[in-house]
């Protein structure tokens, strides 16, 4: 966290805290609580939207648990605060853990679908257990007490704020972290998370039990900021509003979460008072005004695109004097708001102001000087034999009656560069994909390094050794270049979840070391001086070094390159061909998939030829560009 964040973080919370002082009204005190506990279930509920990329319409229900877990245990067994709060966050990662299992194996509507229903369930049951719930009846729970001292509003305020802090800084450091990382890729790319050795099921799992926990810590503080809970509450209105609080707030930001929480709790009470409404509806008109002056005068927006969501932002503000009552206008006013952030503030309204008056400089530490031989891939020649480092036998890849690949065998001689070439179609990427687990083979064998891969996930295939680039670029496009690499180096960090929560000093140690080991490797392919521009913003040749130097980031013993050229300028192939050549002097096999036939014959000591699936040449370079098949596959017809 940069020191423009930790001021404004700081000063922030020292106006939260000093609110009973100069609000003195306790209507005003009990709803800034309501906003700072909806926070907390929004920060856990951003690590699901905003990170990995998951639409979850189940967080209600889990709010619901972590209130009824905490009414249940109080009612019934007159459990300290303490106690209550742990187990809250307890029961509901459970709970979470238990919908995302199941439910995280689909995407897309069906994953929303799937959540709602769990959401839905969860209000019957808590509806029907009236042995244990109280059923409609609900539950009464009083402030909580500790010592024998019950807290007075003041200070159970306090408590909530004590911990939306720490909610706030678990969860700042858990996206900063390789678990942030890791979220952060399976929305950019989930192929090519699974191909880092990050699991994408496994932690989009995780990414859902994180989030369950803090919606059931803040579910257990809004029911003793309630001092009453009805299944009523946990509705599928209170879902969408938590959905649209990230979305209009802004994702990827606990400031984002904490405006989100404000806006589902202040909008309706705003919409119910004429007076206050015109005096909102016109600062946003005028804000919106000078955010639109500052992005065209900044050239980051035109006057075309900034037309709507002024013009709108002024028709709201006249149409609020216009009104003579709000009644009748309310829902009306309510959606058209909703929508129009949704439509024009892809980013949210802190995203918005965001990219208008900050300009993101990042930082890294590059002190260190780096030798690529040994801080990038030192470790990849150690303890390699000569011999085969990859055996294909008669792989069959049949797509109902299509056979991408026919009967095909490798040989991959470890410590080569292999190449895989033929015309577009001819079953080339099929080989790829095969290789790193992405398509299981219909029939074959495939060996590495004495050892089966068929049948195996792309992550675990990773993480034994093979790496791979893609025909299409597969980067994280959000993340700075050196963060793409961090993920690559996942594999390298023993931390926890709790070292990372507590910063303790071995996670610490780990990422200094990943980001020294990230900096060697972005140096070793020419990218040193772009570790912190953000993947989508480099040349797309750029891009396809980056994904060569995330990929050396798994200590492979085999690295696959698929058209690494494509898109490269002639001094760019130059130097392609000298970085291929000393990842091979390090030791590591490279099968390299080309259309530039100059690059092939330069470099490979092997070449294979693909056409229409089947294997029809193989041999030293000059040998198959000889071979009349060869020719004949790439021309279309015989040999003169």
């Amino acid at each position: 966290m940069n020191r423009s964040h930790t001021l404004s973080a700081v000063v922030g919370l020292a106006l939260l805290a000093t609110a009973p002082f100069y609000l003195n009204n306790s209507y005003y005190i009990h709803m800034i609580g309501t906003i700072m506990i909806y926070a907390i279930l929004l920060f856990g509920l951003d690590i699901v939207v905003g990170y990995t990329g998951q639409v979850s319409l189940g967080h209600a229900g889990l709010f619901g648990v972590g209130s009824y877990t905490a009414g249940v245990l109080f009612f019934k067994l007159g459990a300290p605060v303490w106690l209550i709060l742990i187990a809250s966050v307890g029961v509901t990662a459970v709970f979470g853990a238990i919908l995302a299992l199941p439910a995280l194996r689909v995407t897309g509507p069906y994953l929303a679908m799937v959540t709602l229903a769990f959401g839905t369930i969860v209000q019957i049951l808590i509806n029907e257990m009236t042995f244990l719930t109280e059923g409609p009846l609900g539950i009464k729970i009083p402030k909580p007490s500790i010592f024998g001292m019950k807290f007075t509003e003041d200070g159970f305020y306090w408590l909530i704020l004590g911990l939306m802090a720490m909610s706030a800084l678990v969860v700042d450091r858990i996206l900063r972290s390789q678990l942030g990382r890791a979220f952060e890729a399976l929305r950019g790319s989930p192929v090519a998370s699974d191909c880092m050795g990050v699991s994408v099921y496994r932690y989009k799992v995780y990414a859902f039990v994180i989030s369950a926990g803090f919606a059931g810590l803040a579910g257990c503080l809004y029911s003793y900021s309630e001092q009453y809970i009805s299944p009523n509450t946990y509705n599928f209105e209170l879902t969408v509003l938590f959905l649209l609080a990230v979305i209009m707030g802004g994702r990827k930001s606990r400031w984002g979460s904490l405006l989100g929480a404000a806006i589902i709790v202040i909008l309706p009470k705003l919409l119910d008072d004429l007076a206050l409404f015109r005096s909102v509806a016109t600062t946003l008109a005028v804000l919106m005004a000078l955010g639109a002056a500052v992005a065209i005068s900044k050239k980051m927006a035109t006057p075309r695109n900034m037309a709507i969501p002024v013009v709108g932002t002024a028709a709201l503000a006249g149409f609020s004097f216009w009104l003579t009552s709000i009644t009748d206008w309310r829902l009306s006013i309510f959606g058209l708001m909703i929508l129009f952030v949704v439509y024009y503030l892809q980013d949210g309204i802190v995203g918005f102001f965001r990219n208008l008056l900050v300009r993101k400089t990042r930082s890294v530490d590059a002190d260190a000087a780096f030798d690529p031989a040994r801080d990038a891939l030192s470790q990849a020649a150690a303890g390699r034999n000569a011999g085969e480092v990859l055996v294909a036998q008669g792989v069959l890849m049949q797509f109902g009656g299509l056979k991408a690949l026919n009967m095909v065998d490798l040989h991959i001689k470890r410590g080569s560069i292999h190449g895989l070439i033929g015309p577009n179609g001819s079953g080339k990427s099929t080989m790829m994909n095969v290789l790193t687990g992405i398509y299981v083979p219909t029939a074959g064998t495939i060996a590495f390094d004495g050892q089966s891969v068929v049948g195996r996930t792309s992550s675990d295939i990773a993480l034994s050794g093979i790496a791979r680039t893609f025909q299409n670029v597969q980067l994280f496009g959000e993340m700075t270049a050196l963060q793409n690499v961090q993920v690559g180096l996942h594999h390298t960090f023993d931390s926890n979840f709790v070292d990372v929560a507590l910063n303790s000093s071995r996670y610490q140690r780990e990422n200094d070391a990943s980001v020294q080991r990230g900096l060697g490797l972005l140096h070793f392919v020419g990218l040193g001086e772009l570790a912190a521009e953000e993947a989508r913003n480099l040349p797309y040749g750029k891009q396809r070094l980056l994904e060569i130097a995330r990929a050396l980031a798994l200590d492979p013993q085999l690295l696959l390159l698929d058209e690494p050229a494509a898109g490269l300028t002639a001094p760019d192939i130059k130097e392609l061909i000298t970085i291929i050549r000393k990842i091979r002097d390090h030791g590591i096999t490279v099968i390299l998939i080309e259309h530039h036939m100059d690059v092939v014959m330069s470099i490979c000591d092997e070449v294979t030829v693909l056409d229409f699936g089947q294997k029809i040449a193989e041999g030293k370079p000059a040998q198959v560009q000889a071979d009349e098949k060869v020719i004949e596959a790439y021309l279309g017809a015989p040999a003169a």
